[in-house]
């Protein structure tokens, strides 16, 4: 391998080391998975949202709480629902309406975003907020970005490079499901094929 190539993975994968893997972030981490857990007591649910590959980020984690952690969570990317709700309401209130209409009191709202500022995003944390729903937030880039600024719980990747910021909130949105169940390793089939 040559050195050019060695020295750029190297550099590379060492900001998902200095980013992710701090100490500094295990107490959010924690709150997040309490907050899951008292969603979860109370018959509650979870609601995802996200653009771009945060919205994938975020399928991932309604699922999988779901799935694993027996937490209610949905997510508002179908197609049909997007564009209807884009069409009608305007691409910056889609999501905020999406939870007007499938939220409930008592519910949580997570939102993703690199920025931080997509208006989709902010205006549904905004609109959550207002009906006293908690809102967690995983954002990069600004620490005081609008979304991390309305956020009960606000995870933050202090970097400008999109996909560092994403895979490290999956690497701490899928550490909260674990600490939820309160083990890595464990069967997701309930049958054998």
């Amino acid at each position: 391998m040559s050195d050019t190539i060695n020295e750029f993975f190297k550099n590379y994968f060492a900001e998902y080391q200095k980013l992710a893997f701090v100490e500094s972030v295990y107490p959010t981490i924690a709150a997040f998975g309490q907050l899951a857990i008292d969603i979860r007591n109370s018959g509650k649910k979870m609601m995802f949202g996200g653009n771009g590959a945060s919205a994938s980020v975020a399928e991932h984690g309604a699922v999988d709480f779901t799935k694993q952690g027996k937490v209610r969570g949905m997510t508002f990317h179908d197609p049909n629902l997007m564009t209807c709700f884009a069409n009608d309401f305007g691409y910056d209130h889609w999501l905020a309406k999406a939870v007007e209409h499938h939220g409930d009191e008592g519910d949580a709202v997570v939102l993703i975003s690199v920025s931080g500022e997509s208006p989709s995003v902010v205006n549904a944390a905004r609109y959550a907020k207002s009906r006293g729903m908690k809102v967690v937030a995983f954002t990069g880039r600004k620490p005081t970005n609008p979304l991390a600024t309305l956020a009960d719980i606000s995870f933050h990747v202090p970097s400008d490079a999109y996909n560092v910021v994403e895979n490290v909130h999956g690497i701490w949105l899928t550490s909260a499901i674990d600490w939820v169940i309160g083990k890595a390793v464990y069967e997701t089939r309930a049958y054998e094929l």
